[in-house]
């Protein structure tokens, strides 16, 4: 049975490239970075080039603006807690009611514990962020806006450029969870006024367990670990050599191919969702009005089960999701699709399929090809799609 993997918002396969580049940083270059004998001296300049070929991906000024971690969430709570402890006479953060649970959490728990106010800002039934009260939340107590620069279970892009503007009109730092958006579409943070970013190199093709912060230069940050002076006294803790250097390829590959890969996505994309709207009746793109991410389809099927489909879909070999996978095995419908006010009749029938560069037209054909008895067979069960049958009958 040919298998179709459809769900590279959650995390993609490591380009044989990464694989060939990592391996000898386990064996070979086994040093620690830190180290000042030769063992150590080998793998140091592994380390900066790596730190280069992210800086090339982001549009960074500076290789040294460059932080690497463990993953999207340290960089988040890094971001977020070291802009808090750096600022101790601002204490409220602005922040979206759709942001991936690394955010959120981190936020809601912030707030409860009374170290900071936060500001959730809705979006409309797009997905598109309320501006007014964006700018009605800024004032001199903000320390930190963070905004996603792209939805991961709708793929909105956010209009991370403008709303860095408006933070820095109040003197708050800016930072942007870019998890989903690094390596899909082109960034340029330069001049961008985004003085935080946070990345994982599972979404890019590389390996898991790892990933960076971007900070800018001169932005004043507390460490979130304490211990020894690695990445110049910003993150304390052995470098991860093997994953450092798998995730300076993946960024490399990222850079060289992201045009082509951008409009090839796209199309393919473009076809699944043409596709099933139009053999599937009675369903909705969500977000589908903005600027999305090229890779990222949600469809929301009325009447429908959305974990029956997505295990219908495994069963013959399709993967993709019902959102983010840091709140799977959640029975609570999606927080992001709550928030644009998706109908109670589609809530339940979403289904995010998230494509990478090694999607091909095979796979977008077996999807339409399944999918359309698949949800048929999930609304024979509801009493509601009856209802709404014999009213189109009539």
């Amino acid at each position: 049975m040919a298998t179709v993997y459809l769900d590279n918002n959650a995390t993609t396969r490591v380009d044989e490239k990464v694989v060939a580049a990592m391996l000898p940083f386990f064996t070979e270059f086994f040093g620690n970075a830190s180290s000042t004998h030769e063992f150590g001296a080998t793998v140091a300049p592994a380390m900066k080039a790596a730190r280069q070929k992210l800086q090339t991906l982001l549009g960074a000024e500076f290789d040294h603006e460059i932080v690497f971690t463990s993953g999207g969430t340290e960089s988040d709570a890094m971001a977020i807690v070291g802009a808090l402890d750096a600022a101790p006479e601002r204490r409220e953060i602005v922040t979206t009611a759709v942001e991936h649970p690394a955010v959120l959490n981190l936020c809601q728990h912030l707030e409860k514990t009374g170290r900071a106010r936060v500001h959730f800002i809705g979006v409309d039934g797009a997905g598109k962020l309320d501006l007014d009260a964006f700018r009605a939340a800024l004032s001199e107590r903000t320390a930190l806006v963070s905004v996603q620069w792209a939805n991961n279970e709708t793929g909105v892009i956010f209009p991370v450029e403008e709303l860095a503007r408006l933070a820095k009109n109040v003197g708050a730092l800016f930072h942007t969870d870019a998890v989903q958006a690094v390596g899909k579409i082109p960034l340029a943070l330069k001049n961008s006024g985004v003085d935080l970013l946070s990345l994982s190199g599972h979404k890019l093709h590389g390996p898991k367990g790892i990933g960076a912060l971007y900070v800018k230069k001169g932005v004043k940050l507390s460490p979130l670990f304490r211990g020894g002076k690695q990445e110049r006294g910003r993150r304390a803790g052995t470098e991860n050599m093997p994953g450092i250097v798998g995730l300076g390829a993946a960024a490399e590959i990222s850079a060289q191919h992201l045009d082509r890969d951008l409009s090839r996505v796209k199309a393919l994309r473009d076809r699944l969702e043409s596709g099933i709207l139009a053999k599937i009746p009675a369903c909705r793109v969500n977000g589908g009005a903005e600027p999305r991410l090229p890779n990222t389809c949600n469809i929301a099927f009325e009447c429908a089960d959305g974990e029956a489909v997505l295990h219908r879909l495994d069963k013959a070999g399709i993967a993709a999701s019902s959102g983010s996978a840091c709140a799977s095995g959640s029975m609570e419908p999606s927080h992001v699709l709550r928030a644009m006010n998706v109908p109670p009749v589609a809530l339940q029938g979403a289904i995010r399929f998230s494509l990478s560069r090694d999607t091909g037209e095979a796979d977008i054909d077996r999807v339409l090809e399944i999918l359309p008895p698949i949800v048929e067979t999930t609304r024979e069960k509801s009493p509601l799609w009856a209802e709404i049958r014999q009213q189109q009958c009539a």
